[in-house]
This record gives C-alpha cells, structure tokens and sequence, in this order.
C-alpha cells in the first residue's frame, strides 16, 4: 500500500491569502500602538490573517476515470446483431475504425490477448452496477453529511469599464464621471462611486494608456439594478461655450473658435460641474419584447430579449480574443453596451429627482457612451472554489435566487459542453480558463476599482475583511445670493490649530495616487440653492477620541478668465465632530460659521463663533460610516472595551465587569452579532482556554448560546450553519501559536457540564443547546488539535512525508473519553423517544472520529468506536440501529479507511472487521429500509475502493478484497438471512460478493470452498443467485413480464425504477438528468448538451460559467406554456405512484435510454464471465481434489453450467465460455458423463442445439463446437448411443420450441430458417474439414478433438460415428419438418398424415418413449380413419418395443422366439432397436414404462383391432403371446377369457372359410402420381390399401378430392383412365395426372408366370397370415395399335408390383419399390382361360368336405361355376376360342406346340365338365331337375361343337 495520504506531501493546512477589497492600509501611526488595544490586536489579526483551511476536513476522493462500456450483443434465434454491428461500424468509414472497438474481434481470443486483464474474462461488474458513481453525492446522501461551505460569496461580479465616450458636436474637453450600482426601486445606492474619465485625443498622456475596470458586486439578477452614470465637466466659463452645444437638435459641430476656447478653458480650470446622468439597468426584462417587431435590445445582462425604454442602445456581444486566441481576461461573457439616452443635467437635481416619473424632462445629450459590462466568475472567493473534485462549484447562486431567473439553470455538464446557441450571437468564455488550477492570477489586475458594496454593512453576515471608512455625502447649501460654490473636505485630529496640516484620509479619485489631504465637490454654478452629488470616502483611524473631525470649507470661485486663472474665495466653514454624529444614517444639518477660532469645537468656544446666514443650518449631508473595527452596537463596544482591560489586567482583579459584558452579549442585536461573530468567537475561546474556571464558563455559555442564536436567526436552515461552518474551516486559527491551543480547555468546560448534568445537576436549557451545537464544538476540538499537531511536526518533517499521528496526552485524552461517553448516552437516551437531534448528535460523533482519525493515533479512536458499539451493540432498536449504521457509514468513508491498523497490532483493518459485523447483522433486522441500507454502504464502500486512483494496483485490490472476505463466510453461514433480502438488496449484496470474489487469489478463494460440501454448495448457488437476479431481460421479454416481477406499488414509496437491476443510485441519476434534460428542452434552441456525455465521475455541478447568459428567442420560451411535452409526460408519470418501470424507461431521453441500455447489458455480462471466471477456477481446484466437494455429482459445476445455458447471454460470454467447457470436459468428463448426471447432460444438448439453431455465426459455430466436444467426452466417458439417444429426445423436445415451419405469402408453409440452421449445424458437426479452423477461430486447440484425455492411452475419436450420429438426427429433424409442414393438410390428407407420423416415429426409434409416443399417435389416427388392421399394427409395433427391451433385460415372461412371432405379425418389430433400449435410459425417459404390463395392455389393444379388421389369424397369434404371462402368473381368470376369445376367433375363421364368396380383407389399388405440384410424390407409385368396400369410383374420387386442393390456378388434375405404362416425358406440363388401378394381393407360393387368370377364392384353401407385399394386375393389349380385338389378337400384360414392406403396415400406402411384367400372346390368354375354369371346377369337386352337412353351399357354389361353363348361352368363352385358333388362318399361324397345348387343354375342361356334370346329379333334389337337364343339353350342344374343331373330342368324352 502506497500511503500517500489524501493530504498534499504533510501540508495538512492551507493557508488562503485574503484578498481585501479596497488594499486598506491602516493609518501608520495607529498600526503601531494597537498593542493598547488587545481587541483592535484580534480585530485586525482576525481580518488580516489567512484563512487557514483543512485539506482533509470533507474528505479528498481522487477516481480513475470510469471503465467505458461496449455494446454487448445479446443475440436472439432469429437475430444477428453482431454483423449488422460490424457492418454499421464498416460503412462508418475507415477513418474512425482504427479506434472503434464495437466489432466483437472474430477471433474469440479477445480475453487472453489483453494483457490488463489477463486473469479476467470480462470489466468487473462493480463498474456496470454503479456506471455514476459520485463519491460527492454518495456522501451528501449520509444523515447529517457536513457540506464544505465556501466563505461567504455574493453572486455575481460584474466589471465596467469605459470604452469611450463621443459627441455628435465632437470631443475636445476632459469629461469625468462616476459610476456606481443603483437599485432604482429602493432608491439607494448599492456601492460606492467608480470615478472615470475621458479625455479628448490632443489632452490624453501617452503614458497612462490603461484606463482601470471598476468591478462591482452584487447579490443576484434583479430588475431594479442598474448602473448609474453621472459625467461631469469643467465648470462652464460665464460667457463662454455653454454646455448646451452638446444638447442641440441640428447637428452642428463644434466650430474652431468654439474648440479653441473649451480647450483653453479646461486647462486652467480645476472645478468641475455636474453634466449629464443615464440610467442602465443591468437585468432589465420585465417590458416583454414586441414579438414580431425588432425589439431594441435591453440591458446588457438581461436574460431575454426584450425592449426597453430606458436607453435606446444597441450593443453586440463580442468575445475578448486576444492575440494567441485564448481568452483575455474573462471567463464570463462581456457585453458592449452603446448609451445614446444621457440627459442633460438641470440646475437642480438630485439622484432621487431623476427617479421621479413627474420630474421635468431633461434635455438629451446627442452623444454616445460606450461601455464594456462583463460578468466574472463569482465574487473574491474563487479561487477557493475550487473543490476537491477539482471543478468548481458555484455556491455563489444561493438556493433563493436559483428562482429568480430560470435561463440560468444548471446543467448537468462537463464544463467543457458549454451550450452554443443557435440563434443568438452571444460567445460564451469558457469558464475553464481561469477555473483550471488555484495558481492561476486572478481574474482583474490590481489596477482594477474593486467598488465597496454598501450592502456588506447591513447584511446579517460575518465581516471578512478589515474596512474602516466614513462616506460624506454633501447634498445642499442653502444662500441668499447666487454663488458658484464649491466644498472642500477634510479631516482633522483636534480642533487646537487652524493652521496645522489635516490628516492624509481622504481617498483620491484618480488611481493609484496616495490618500489626500482634502478633496473637493462639484461646483454648483450660479445657485442660490446648490446640489453635489459627490461622494467623498475618507479613511478612518482605528480609535477615535472626541477631537477627530470633519472639517467643511466653502468656497465661491469667479469662472471668468482675467490675468490669471481663477482664484476660490472662502465663504465659510462647517464641522462635524466624529464620535457623535460617525454611525448616523439620517440627514444632518449644520450652521456655516464665517472664521474659525481655535477649539472651535469646544463648548467654550462656540460663542466666539460668527454664522452666516443668522445661524440657519444651511448646510445638509449624510454620512455612511462603514467599518469592520468599531462597532456600532453599544454592548459589543463594551465587550471589546472590557476584554482590553482584563487582558491588560487594568481592570479589578475579580473582573465582575467581564462577566456582565459577557453575559450581556444575549442582548445584542443578530446583525450586529453576525458581523463581529469572528473576533467575538475568537476572543470567547481565548477566554475558554486561558481564563479561570467563573470565565470560562461564563465565556462557554455565552457562546453557547450565540451559536445557537447565530443558527436560529440567520437565514440558512440547514443543520450545520453556514457562517459557522465558515468560521471553523476557514477563521479559526491558533495564529501560529500566539494563542494556546483551544481543546484542552473547552473539553475540559464541555467535560464538567456533562458530568453535572449525568449525576443529575440542572444545568438548565443550556445542554440541549449545547448539544444542537455539538458538531460546532467538536470541530473546533479537532481543528485545535489539528493545528497544534501540524505545529508541533511542521519544522522537523522531511519534505514529503505526512505528519505522524499525534498521541494525546492521558489527561486531555480521559476528558475527551468522558465527553464521548456522555454524548454517547445522550444519543441513546433520546433516540428511543426519537428525537431528531439524537441524530443529528450521532452523526457529530461519527465525524469526530472521522476528524480524529487523521490526527491523533488511531488506536485511540478506535477506543472511541468500541466504546460506541458497546453502547450500540448487537441487533438494536431500529431507531438505534440506524445510528449505528450511519455513524459507520461516516467513519468508514475516511480517506485513510483502507489503510487502518487493527487493535491489537496482530489485527487486520479494525474498522472493517466492524463493519462487515454490523451490516450482516442489519440483514438479518426487521426494520427493511435498513436492510437496503446496509448493503447500499457496502456497495458505496466498495466502489469506492475500486475507482480510487491510489488502489489501482494488483495488490492494492486484493488486500482490499481479503479485508471483506470473511463477508463472504459469514453469508455462507447463515444463507436465510440472504434469501430473506429483497431483490434489489440481494443485488446489491451480490455485486458485493463478486467484486470480492474477483480480487482475490485463489488461495483465498480456496478457503471458502474446503470446509464443507455443503457450503461449497451453497457458495454457487449465490453465484447461480447472480446469473438469476442480473440476467438481461431484452426490452421485449421485459413487456411481457412488465413489472410484474415485484410490482412497484408494494415497495412503498420508493424512488420510481427506471432500472431494478442496475444500482438504486442509477435511478436517481436518470430521474436527476432527466429532469435537467427537461429543464433545458425548454429553450429547445440548443439540443441537450448536458444529458449526452455525462461523464458518469463527475458530480454534476453547473456549468463553469455559473449563469447561461444566453439570449433565446422569447417567442421560444414563452411563459405561457412553461414546460414541454416531455415534461408534462414525466411530470404525470412520477405522479402516479409506482409508474411501471417500462413506462419510465420510455419518457427518458433516448440517448440516456440508450445509456440504460448499456450499462445494462454491460452489467449482465461482467456478471456472466465474472461467475464463469470463478466456476473455471473452481474445476481446476476440483481438479486437484483440493476442496470439499461432492465429486461423485460435481452438482456445483453442473448446476451453473445449466444456469448459464438457460439465461439470456450476450456473445462476448459464448465466446469465452466455450473454451471453458472444454477444458471443464476434459477435466471432469467421467463425472459429468455419469448416469447421475444425465438430466445435466440432457439440459446441456438441449442448449447446445438450441444455440446451434441461432442466426448469428459466431454463437452458431461455438454450438457446434460444443457438440463436438460432448461426442468426443462420449467416446471415452460413455457409450454414444446413449449420447444419441440424449440427442434425440433433446431434438424432439427443441422442436415443440423452435418455429420449424413458417408461412409463404401465398398461405403455404415453408421450412424456417431455423430449421434450415439446424440442419446446416448438424451436418457441420461431422464436418471433418471444417473443424481445425472452426477450433481456431473460436479460441480452442485446433486438435482439441484428437487430445486423449488422462488415463486414456489410444485415440477413440472417429469421425464415421460422428457423421452417423449426426445422420440419425437429421432424419429427426426432416421428420419434424415434414409433419410441420403438413400443417392444415393434416386433416386433408389422411394419408400423408399417417406417413408423417410413422417417420416420426422410426425418426425417433433409437428412444423408445417417442418411438411408442408417435405410434400411438399413429394408431389413433388409423382408430380414426377406420384403418383397423394399421392401427392394429401400430399397437402391436409399441408391444414389440416393449417386448424386446424386456427380452434384452431378461426379465419378463417372453423369449426371442415370442419376438420372432411377433415379428410375422409385424415385420417392423426388428433387432436394431433392442441394442439401444438400454442406453436410452435418460432421466423421464426409458425402463419406467417398458413393463409386461404395458406390454399386455398394447397387445390385447391390437387384438381388438385385429378383430376389427377381422384379421382373425393375427388375433390368435397374437392372444397366444398374452396366454404365457397370465400363466406365469397363475390369473386363471384371465386365462379363461383368453381361452374363450380364442374360442371366438378360431369359428370365425372357420366362418370365414366357409363362406362361399371367398373372403377379402381389403382391396388395393395401384396409384402413380405425375406431376411437379405433387411434390416428393411426383412419378412415385403406390399400393393402397383401402377397406374391402371401397370400389375403383370411391378411391378415385377421394384422391381426386384430395389433390384437387393442392393445385392452384395453373395446374389442373387429370385421371389416367387405362392401366398402361406412363411414360412421364410425354405428359404436358401444366397438369397433374393420377392413375389408379385396381391390384391383387400375390400369395407367398403363388405361380406368377402361369397364364391362368387367378381366382382368388382358390387361395383362400389355408388359414395363413394374410401378409402381402406383392401385387399384380393384367392389362389387355393389341400388338396393332386397335384397343379391342378379336382373342386371335388379343395380347396381355402381368405386372407384379413389389412394395417397401407388406400389407397390412402401420400406414394404408406403402411405395412401390419394383415392378415387373410379363407379356402373355393370345393363344396363351385362350389356354390360360380355359385352365382357369377347369381348376376352378376341380377345385369344387375335389373339396374335401368336413362333414355331410354342407352339401347346401357345395351345390350353390357347383351349380354357378358349371352354369358358366356348359350352358348354351354362354358358350361364346370356349366356341370363341375354337373360333379364333382353330379355324382356318390362325389356325396355321400358331405353332404346333401351341396348338397341342390349346387342343389339350379344352378336352381336359370338357372332361371335367362331364365329371361335374355327374357330381351334380348325386346332389340335386326334385326341385333342380329341370336345371340338370338343361347343363347335360348345354353340354351335349357344346360337345357336338367342339368336334367341329377337334374331331378327336367325340372320342375322348
């Protein structure tokens, strides 16, 4: 630690040189004997001496500048903007690029290039939190904070200096004048006369070319201030040029004769004569400006524009530039002001005649009067102004006078944004110039006039300054004849000699000339009753006797030129004794007495005397006597007299007179006691330190009761007085030791008073007054003991080096003791009746140790402050609590606080051990406002520590973060008094913790996680705590939540929020800036100049050059409307009550919103890394196992990874924490990967995912880089199957989040963008090429993937898995897509739906939960469609998930052999899954459901359906794997209802079979599609499978309907009526072709190639599953081109069609993978026709019949087949074929084989008709007689044709 001290290299004072208005020097000869006067000795010493100001007093901050703040880009799915950042800053240009930071750097290794922050990832967050920290304003807000006062200043200073003065006849005689400050309504004179004068060019003296500046002073802007000017010339000569010339209306110059005699004339004559007045005011703006008109331009400094009619000037700003164009010599804004309105003067006037509205008008003087008028920086006390922050501050507006003029508002500014107005052409200075450092000359030069303001002697105020002069007014003297008098003014010591010389007192008006002996007046010319209008200042001895005094000598002067020049003639004389007339105010009258006798004044004298004028008093003058010397207050007079006599002991020794003007010093009346309050002051505790006890108590009492009169009764109401304050910081000395030091005696006094009244004394209403006064006496305690301190050490110190604490002696240190004590039991006695003064009394304590800290040994004080928490200790009364916490509050905000010892020297920082104590105890109090406030001092504390520009260092920082460390413990110990805090306090509480936490080494650090497990846990959730409270909620999530989080209203009268995460004291600052920002909007000429860059560090004072003189257009700022838009809206939104902080946040200014918005967004990011910094720390620590903590969970680390993922984090996080996960994987991987740690693991993929789906790149490619990483943990750590089914089920549920679909303009879906993402991250992820570069560029090892972590030895990384994981989930994420994208078709298209469904649901096969999940959805939507046997199906897959995941676990009832039946039933139910059953078991997800139980349950569901369907075969076999589990268990009873379902479903197949219309399950049909708006369908075929009811017409219209809907205006929909091949070239483009065509299932064995027709009754034979996945149909065909032919030309095609899978499936279509056809010729048709019916008559007859019951339905089925075959009618089928082959052409064309084939063929049909015909007659009855006669007609008929053909027919049958 560095211990430069606040205090300059052990300069703890600084003396501040006075500067005396008028340089009075005191008469010589009376400076000698003021040693006779002890009290003239104080006075003088009092005035003269420098003020002597502690350095340390108020505390001396120095900051470094504030951190600045980049964007951070919080990034949403569907945003980027970051590049729209890094383009903005691109098109800025190349210019400013080179400084422009915004563009987060593409690299990602922004944090480990920079080498200042080279152990941090991000700014602290501390700077975010507080971004305008104001230590000044922090402090001023402590309960009884002490104000730094300036010595009293009055408002402004304006200088006046005379440019020139020109005549419209010309200039050739001298002119003088006088101006002074004149208040037009009182009718007084504000100060004295400025005496100027201007010569013509032919008189001027070369060498005085500089004419002085007269400056005045003056307490604020009024109206009715105005110069008065009055000019003066030489008394005009009788018959000379009269001063009418000046005066005439036609311009006519000054002819040469007329020049020649005024030059003459004014050479030789030294009188003057009054000529000519104006009036300026100074502020005038009350006559409005007639808008529209070009208003004349008023006064100088008025605030607006705005006519007047006292002068018609004009004047333009102008701006001093001197050569090197800085500013010449003013920081104010000087004006040039042109007087044209000077009236010419007439005989008798007086300044009140000028006033008065019915005086005669005087004549104007056609001349011009050029004045420069400036204002100054604030009057003599500048350059103490200059405060600590190093700006300075304008105390010199005074609260009162803010009002009087608005366009003088503060603003909130740097100094250097001095507003520039638009529209007026004043040039401001820049206030900096003379602001800038104390060394800097002061604004005026020595020649200047500094005018005496006559108001400082009737001002309730202390005298600061040593000024003893009489002013003497002569008004009029009154004669009986006309004369031109004239009065000389003197002073004289006695009255003895006439002759002896006067005393040189009489102020001289030309500068820089010595004090003369007389002065004279004007010359009145020719009057009988003569006015002056002069002022005379004479210079006064320090004590006067009865002798000294004014002596009047009137003179008559002849103003004719003969001989020689002109001789005065003495008329008479007057005088005025000083002692008896020096304090009137009122007129006096005196007699002119003709001679003077010696001892004219003396009674005995005066009847020698001779008067004119019978005696009459015709002289009349006033006197103003001002002086800081002699008071005119009687009773002071004899306190001064009396203490003179008892410091010189010529007073009787028991000094009783003493006591009495002591105690009569109540009486004295406020303005007199306020302006000898310093000397009284002074010589009071002269008499308290050296005095015997009677005096010194008489002496503390009365001043006891002074400061309390002095605080009641001067205006200033503030709790500490302003007058006194400036008293003890700037007045009070030990005078370099001339007087002893005060607070020995003055505890001692204080000490005994408190005692008497602690045993119980009345010591009367004194106390409570002494302890209103209390804080006075303790500063003067402490500024005695200061002064002797430095005193003591000055002379022997090195330079350099501080001023050692000084030990007080055991004596005066025991009183001081018992003095404290006393207080102390004052404060705590009275807080409980809760008097507001107990507060006050606290605070005055606090900051007696604050003041003692610097200047005794610590350790003493610290006796001070355990005596006060002994007093105050543990959890008081809230009352009692506030005290306490504010007393620490001061003590600890001493500059040296850091650096403190402890008690013991073994001890930290005493203070803060304390400290932390005290505000931990608060939080766990009742009292919630205290609890804020607390942790609100903490979080002061420590931004103070961070901005302060002495504790920069490395080091410096974590000594102060060990100081606050055991905070840290002591919240981990007792966490419910944390989790109690509100919000805003937890807040602030964290921010604490983090700024700590930051600072420390991590061997610190360590220690809070190595006690317990349990409290390391609790360590990281506060920093969880962290991430929750300063997440950044973007504006649009904060419109949602409004402020609902804690709604405002609840909080109490809280301080509107503009921000709740931002620190309370930012509210504030915005309220504050908001409201300067409306303040100026209202001069709306200028936009915000103040509220753009505040620099958050600077207390916001006004700017350098106090008023803004500026002159705004007034139809700008009209009255009538007095504020704006912007205004009124803040104003209604602060009236009502807990106005959401949303609503707040849009009345700001933009530019402060946006500021808002920053130090938001910067805070919630330091946060982030700031945790991230410390959870990196932690696994390097866990790592080493060297702390407690459940490393078979590592919970800490998992839980604020998950909270890291789930908020909201801006880019500059992803981009550093990705390297963290890293080396977090690689450290802990086997732990994370764990089975405990799946749902971490199941949250972090689901995060990973989410990120990969952003917009923005670089988030997007960091996401995939940490996919990336956990498939290279899984490699080692686990298997990866278990990874990809964590994966998967993180897809399924990213994708109910993420908007995977969005709309078209023309209302249909596409895929999203971010879907598109996905995809694109996905395949990124298994992009082998890419990745080294990726790694790269976001800040990791380019083989971070190859790295083998420890233990490991061979490398298991490979891509291939890789790819096909990444593979797998992009089919998941297809077939999310394509569900979505089915939208509204969904109802539509029943089909696709179903397809969509069962993607899903294989999509998701590797987790068995979503692979059940979306079959049952599948299954409900065949339930719906009445697709029975798929829904079946459905069920039936789901058992088999089930089924095989408790095969593969052993446990259950089944074997493989159960699966494989299964398996028939439902070939989807295969081996893959089994595989992975087990590793899907992820927490929520896997074993929990795959029970027998539910197993059963799906299976007896598909049974049902089977039924539905009446698929009964799948029923039996499926009730067969039901039967082992209710064996295994023994329920009999639910075996009995197996058995008789079984029983039910094995008659209903024989039902079924015996049914004589074969039974069908369904019809399929074969469907193409053509056509680009079918989209993935266009060219595809399909199979259908459509219930058995369903006709070719039904499912062509229910496609049709289906696809009519899709297409739009330009396509329309055709059906291909015939079954030919397509060929899909050849179809026109703008139409959509389905063709469809019924099918026949293929049987397994079935002979394809055979050319008989198939019946498919003859399958039917066997119960067999009915699983079919091949189909085929015939299409006739002429080889000719014609359509039909005759059979001879009749071809035929077979197609056999091969589906993907068998009916019945888990959907109704299934695609067309391969289709084959063979071509029959037509003889083969006609042979494969006749076979066709011969089998399906041997079929009949070879039947084997079960019992002899069923003849019935055998006959039925005979009699149709033979009827088709023999009757007559019908004979077309086998004569036709006779007819086309065996006649004639053809009959050559065929190949002989062919005609055996065909030959053999029918006479085997013949046969087994004949046989048929047989079998007929055994069955038939009576009533088919008829019918058998007509079959052995039909046959005998066909025989006999036949032989036709085939001769050998006859002989075979």
């Amino acid at each position: 630690m560095d211990g430069s001290s606040g205090a300059s290299g052990g300069h703890r004072f600084r003396r501040i040189p006075r500067q005396s208005l008028a340089h009075l020097k005191l008469d010589p000869l009376i400076d000698e004997n003021l040693e006779q006067w002890p009290h003239l000795n104080e006075l003088v010493q009092c005035y003269r001496a420098d003020w002597v100001k502690d350095e340390n007093k108020y505390g001396h901050y120095e900051s470094v500048s504030p951190p600045s703040f980049q964007n951070q880009i919080f990034e949403g799915p569907d945003t980027d903007i970051e590049t729209e950042t890094r383009l903005a800053n691109a098109r800025r240009g190349k210019g400013e690029d080179a400084t422009d930071d915004d563009a987060p750097s593409t690299s990602g290794r922004q944090y480990t290039d920079a080498t200042d922050v080279s152990k941090h990832f991000g700014i602290s967050p501390l700077p975010a939190y507080e971004p305008a920290f104001d230590w000044e304003n922090e402090r001023s807000l402590t309960f009884g904070q002490r104000l730094s006062e300036t010595p009293m200043s009055h408002g402004l200073k304006i200088s006046v200096k005379v440019l020139s003065l020109s005549f419209q006849a010309g200039l050739v005689e001298p002119f003088y004048g006088t101006i002074c400050l004149y208040n037009r309504e009182r009718r007084e004179k504000l100060s004295e006369d400025f005496y100027f004068r201007v010569l013509p060019a032919e008189m001027q003296d070369a060498k005085i070319s500089y004419e002085p500046r007269g400056m005045f002073y003056l307490d604020a802007p009024s109206a009715s201030v105005c110069l008065l000017i009055q000019l003066e010339r030489p008394a005009t000569e009788e018959s000379g040029v009269t001063p009418s010339v000046y005066s005439r209306k036609e311009p006519v110059h000054l002819t040469e004769r007329e020049k020649q005699k005024l030059q003459v004339w004014s050479r030789i004559m030294p009188y003057r004569e009054s000529f000519a007045w104006a009036i300026v005011p100074l502020f005038d703006n009350s006559i409005g400006a007639v808008s529209g008109g070009s208003a004349s331009p008023s006064s100088p400094l008025a605030p607006s524009v705005s006519g007047s009619s006292s002068h018609e000037g004009v004047f333009e700003p102008i701006s001093k530039i001197t050569l090197d164009g800085k500013l010449g010599y003013s920081g104010g804004s000087s004006v040039i002001v042109e007087i044209s309105n000077l009236n010419k003067v007439k005989e008798c006037y007086t300044e009140e005649s000028l006033q008065d509205p019915k005086r005669k008008v005087h004549k104007p003087v056609k001349g011009v009067l050029r004045l420069d008028i400036e204002k100054h920086q604030t009057a003599h006390a500048d350059l103490e102004n200059i405060s600590e922050s190093g700006s300075v501050t304008n105390d010199s507006i005074d609260p009162g006078d803010r009002a009087t003029d608005l366009t003088f508002s503060k603003c909130p500014s740097n100094g250097s944004d001095v507003p520039q107005t638009s529209n007026s052409k004043w040039s401001y200075g820049d206030g900096k110039e003379i602001s800038g450092n104390g060394s800097n000359a002061p604004d005026f030069s020595a020649d200047d006039f500094q005018a005496f303001d006559f108001r400082t002697t009737t001002r309730n105020e202390p005298f600061l300054q040593l000024f003893h002069c009489l002013y003497v007014y002569p008004s009029s003297v009154s004669l009986s004849r006309k004369r031109n008098l004239f009065i000389r003014v003197e002073l004289r010591k006695d009255d003895a000699d006439v002759r002896r010389q006067p005393l040189e007192a009489i102020h001289p008006r030309e500068p820089g000339v010595s004090l003369q002996k007389w002065a004279h007046t004007q010359v009145a010319v020719g009057a009988r009753m003569a006015y002056y209008h002069d002022e005379i200042k004479v210079s006064l001895p320090a004590v006067w006797t009865p002798m000294h005094h004014l002596l009047f000598t009137f003179f008559h002067v002849d103003l004719q030129t003969k001989l020689e020049a002109p001789k005065p003639v003495v008329i008479g004389y007057a005088a005025l004794p000083l002692s008896t007339h020096a304090q009137l105010r009122s007129e006096i009258s005196l007699p002119i007495i003709k001679e003077l006798v010696p001892h004219y004044l003396q009674e005995t004298g005066k009847e020698r005397l001779d008067y004119l004028e019978d005696g009459k008093n015709a002289f009349k003058l006033r006197l103003r006597l001002c002086s800081s010397l002699y008071p005119i207050n009687e009773r002071i007079r004899d306190f001064f007299l009396e203490y003179d006599r008892h410091t010189l002991r010529t007073s009787p020794p028991w000094g009783s007179e003493l006591l009495e003007a002591i105690n009569s010093l109540k009486n004295v009346d406020s303005t007199a006691l306020l302006q000898f309050l310093h000397p009284v002051l002074n010589m009071l505790l002269h008499l308290i330190g050296n005095g015997g006890e009677t005096l010194q108590v008489a002496a503390f009492r009365a001043m006891v009761n002074i400061l309390t009169r002095v605080q009641q009764e001067s205006v200033d109401d503030a709790e500490r007085n302003r007058f006194l304050v400036n008293y003890v910081d700037y007045a009070f000395d030990d005078f370099g030791g001339r007087q002893p030091p005060v607070y020995p005696g003055l505890s001692t006094v204080w000490g005994s008073l408190a005692r008497s009244k602690a045993k119980g004394y009345r010591v009367g209403p004194v106390y409570d007054d002494v302890l209103t006064m209390a804080w006075f006496f303790l500063e003067l305690i402490v500024k005695s003991m200061a002064l002797e301190q430095t005193r003591l050490f000055f002379h022997g110190l090195p330079l350099g080096e501080d001023i050692p604490p000084m030990q007080l002696r055991d004596g005066v240190f025991r009183c001081v003791m018992q003095l404290y004590d006393c207080l102390l039991t004052e404060v705590h006695e009275r807080c409980k009746k809760g008097l507001s003064l107990a507060k006050r009394l606290n605070s005055s304590l606090g900051f007696f140790c604050y003041d003692l800290l610097s200047i005794i040994e610590p350790r003493q004080v610290f006796e001070l402050v355990s005596l006060y928490l002994d007093k105050f200790s543990g959890v008081c009364q809230s009352v009692l609590h506030d005290c306490k916490l504010i007393f620490l509050q001061i003590v600890c905000d001493h500059d040296l606080y850091v650096e403190m010892p402890g008690r013991d020297p073994s001890d930290r920082n005493y203070l803060s051990s304390v400290l932390i104590q005290e505000v931990f105890l608060t939080w766990d109090h009742d009292d919630l406002s205290q609890r804020a406030k607390a942790a609100r001092i903490l979080v002061v504390l420590l931004c103070k520590h961070e901005f302060d520009a002495r504790y920069q260092k490395p080091e410096d920082k974590l000594y102060i973060a060990q100081l606050y460390f055991p905070l840290i413990g002591q919240i981990l110990d007792e966490m419910p008094v944390f989790y109690n805090l509100n919000a805003v306090e937890k807040r602030e509480v964290l921010i604490v913790v983090m700024e700590i936490v930051r600072n420390l080494d991590d061997a610190s650090l360590v220690k809070a996680w190595q006690q317990s497990i349990a409290r390391t846990r609790l360590f990281f959730k506060l920093m969880e705590e962290c991430l929750i409270l300063f997440e950044h909620r973007k504006p649009a999530d904060g419109m949602l939540l409004g402020a609902s989080s804690r709604s405002p209203v609840g909080e109490g009268p809280s301080s509107p929020k503009y921000s709740d995460r931002l620190s309370p004291s930012i509210n504030n600052y915005l309220s504050e800036a908001s409201r300067q920002e409306v303040r100026i909007s209202d001069s709306s000429s200028f936009v915000y100049p103040c509220t753009l860059e505040i620099s958050p560090m600077q207390p916001q004072g006004t700017p350098e050059n106090g008023y803004l003189w500026q002159r705004v257009n007034s139809q700008l700022s009209s009255p009538s409307q007095p504020y704006s838009l912007r205004e009124a809206l803040a104003q209604a939104q602060s009236s009502r009550i807990g106005a959401s902080a949303q609503a707040l946040r849009e009345s700001l200014h933009p530019m402060l919103r946006q500021k808002l918005e920053l130090w938001e967004e910067n805070l919630s990011a330091a946060v982030s890394l700031q945790v991230l910094e410390i959870t990196e720390k932690f696994c390097m620590m866990a790592a080493s196992h060297s702390i407690a903590t459940d490393y078979g969970k590592l919970d800490c680390i998992t839980a604020i990874i998950m909270s890291f993922f789930s908020r909201n984090q801006p880019v500059a996080f992803w981009k550093a924490f990705f390297p963290v996960f890293n080396r977090i994987c690689d450290l802990h991987g086997a732990t994370l990967m764990a089975r405990e740690n799946d749902r971490f693991l199941k949250q972090v993929a689901f995060h990973l995912l989410r990120l990969a789906v952003f917009r923005n790149v670089s988030i997007r490619k960091r996401a995939v880089i940490g996919l990336q990483i956990l498939v290279r943990s899984s490699f080692y750590f686990m298997q990866t199957a278990r990874l990809r089914v964590m994966l998967t089920i993180t897809l399924s549920e990213l994708m109910s989040d993420v908007q995977v679909t969005q709309m078209k303009s023309d209302g249909t879906l596409e895929e999203s963008g971010e879907a598109r993402r996905l995809r694109k991250s996905l395949e990124e992820m298994a992009d082998e090429a890419r990745s080294p570069s990726q790694f790269r560029e976001c800040g990791l090892p380019e083989d971070a993937l190859l790295a083998i972590p420890e233990k490991f030895t061979e490398n298991r990384w490979s891509w291939s898995e890789v790819k096909h994981l990444s593979v797998s989930l992009l089919l998941a994420l297809d077939a999310s897509l394509e569900h979505s994208l089915l939208g509204s078709a969904m109802t539509m298209d029943r089909y696709a739906a179903a397809e969509s469904f069962y993607k899903l649901a294989m999509a998701f096969a590797p987790v068995p939960d979503l692979h059940i999940m979306w079959l049952l959805h599948l299954c409900d939507a065949h339930q719906e469609m009445q697709s029975w046997a798929e829904a079946a199906q459905c069920a039936v897959a789901v058992a088999g998930v089930v089924m095989q995941a408790l095969v593969a676990r052993n446990d259950g009832v089944w074997s493989k052999d159960h699966v494989a039946a299964l398996r028939k039933i439902c070939p989807i139910v295969s081996n893959e899954i089994t595989a992975e059953a087990s590793a899907a078991e992820v927490e929520g997800y896997g074993a929990s459901k795959l029970t027998v139980d539910s197993a059963v349950k799906y299976l007896q569901l598909a049974n049902k359906l089977f039924s539905q369907a009446e698929l009964y075969h799948f029923c039996a076999s499926i009730l067969e794997l039901v039967i082992p589990v209710y064996k295994s268990r023994r329920a009999y009873g639910q075996l009995a209802k197996c058995h008789t379902l079984l029983t039910n479903i094995y008659e209903s197949i024989l039902e079924q079979e015996a049914s004589p219309i074969p039974f069908t399950d369904a019809t399929y049909y074969r469907v193409g599609f053509y056509g680009e708006k079918f989209g993935k369908l266009d060219r595809k075929e399909y199979v259908y499978r459509e219930p058995r009811d369903v006709r070719l017409g039904d499912i062509m219209e229910k496609l049709s309907h289906i696809y009519e809907s899709r297409m739009d205006g330009n396509h329309t929909l055709h059906i291909i009526p015939d079954s030919r091949q397509v060929k899909a070239e050849e179809l026109q483009p703008g139409v959509c072709y389905l063709q469809i065509t019924a099918v026949d299932p293929v049987m397994e064995d079935e002979d394809l190639g055979s050319r008989r027709e198939r019946i498919f009754s003859l399958s039917t034979g066997s119960v067999r599953a009915r699983v079919f996945d091949r189909f085929l149909f015939d299409t006739p065909f002429t080889k000719n081109g014609k359509t039909q032919g005759g059979l001879e030309d009749q071809w035929k095609r077979r197609t056999v069609l091969q589906t993907e899978g068998s009916f019945p499936a888990l959907v109704n279509r299934l695609l067309v993978t391969k289709s084959e056809s063979l071509e029959f010729s037509p003889v083969e048709n006609a042979i494969g026709m006749i076979e066709t019916r011969t089998a399906a008559l041997r079929n009949e007859l070879e039947e084997p019949r079960s019992s002899e019951g069923d003849q019935l339905p055998r006959l039925q089925s005979l009699q149709r087949i033979l009827q088709g075959s023999v009757a007559v009618q019908v004979n077309s089928g086998v004569l036709s074929v006779c007819t086309a082959f065996l006649s004639g052409e053809p009959a050559t064309r065929l190949r002989s084989q062919e005609l055996q084939q065909l030959i053999a063929a029918l006479l085997e049909f013949m046969a087994v008709c004949k046989r048929a015909i047989r079998v007929h007659f055994r069955l038939i009855g009576e009533e088919d007689q008829e019918f058998h006669t007509q079959l052995v007609n039909g046959f005998q008929s066909l025989t006999a044709e036949l032989s036709h053909y085939i001769p050998a027919i006859l002989s075979e049958l």
